[in-house]
């Protein structure tokens, strides 16, 4: 591949005010435009076009020439550049595409193969200079790779996403509106059901002690069992029935 500048696979062309009017009638006129830089202007499409001839006149002529391949309206036209033998064998040299009024040279095997292999390449020098970077080295213990601090790094990004995240989720929890009515609710709560105050230990107490002023401080419930008082009189006595 030479220079991009003299490339035509690194080039593009396009006139702006034919690109609302294209059609399959008037494209090659499009295409054999003078400032065109894919047009040769010594092919035959050229002479038919001075001597005012239809272009079924081209198959009679040998040499190079341009001819409409394919069409898929509104958007999309091929003309190939070809070599004519004769009326029957021809040679074609290359495929230009002309996608919403914009020109374009279809890229040839051998340059899509280039292409691709020296992606290919970029990609493998690139990874390989990244492994040389994990690899170390000592006289006593000899190579290894470390890979510590990248891991490290990692582990400290995810943790900030996940923080970010959270935070996030905190902020988006619930709107003011929300937020006051739940408040609203709480302190109805408190005012139904007040916390009742109960006594701690001291903190300096052993565990044992802590157990009996546990004890201590639990509610006795007291048991009252009620008698009723006894009077001084005797039983009165039976007296025995009368038949």
């Amino acid at each position: 591949m030479g220079d991009s500048k003299d490339n035509l696979l690194w080039i593009s062309w396009h006139d702006s005010a034919w690109i609302p009017i294209l059609n399959p009638t008037n494209v090659m006129d499009y295409f054999q435009s003078t400032t065109n830089p894919f047009y040769d202007r010594t092919c035959n499409n050229e002479i038919v076009k001075m001597q005012r001839l239809n272009m079924e006149h081209l198959n009679n002529l040998t040499g190079l020439e341009y001819m409409l391949l394919h069409v898929q309206e509104p958007i999309l036209y091929v003309i190939r550049k070809q070599h004519r033998h004769s009326a029957a064998v021809v040679t074609p040299l290359a495929d230009f595409y002309i996608i919403a009024g914009v020109v374009y040279q279809a890229p040839d095997l051998g340059s899509v193969i280039n292409s691709r292999i020296s992606t290919t390449v970029n990609h493998l020098q690139g990874a390989f200079d990244e492994a040389r970077t994990y690899s170390r080295y000592h006289p006593s213990k000899g190579y290894w790779w470390e890979f510590k601090e990248t891991e490290s790094k990692d582990e400290d990004e995810k943790k900030a996403q996940k923080k970010s995240l959270k935070e996030k989720a905190k902020e988006e929890s619930g709107s003011m509106f929300q937020r006051h009515r739940v408040n609203v609710l709480l302190a109805d709560l408190a005012r139904k059901f007040p916390l009742k105050n109960t006594p701690y230990p001291a903190t300096n107490q052993q565990p044992e002690q802590r157990a009996l002023t546990e004890e201590n401080t639990k509610v006795e419930v007291k048991v009252e069992v009620k008698t009723e008082p006894q009077a001084n009189k005797p039983p009165p006595e039976k007296k025995p029935r009368l038949v």
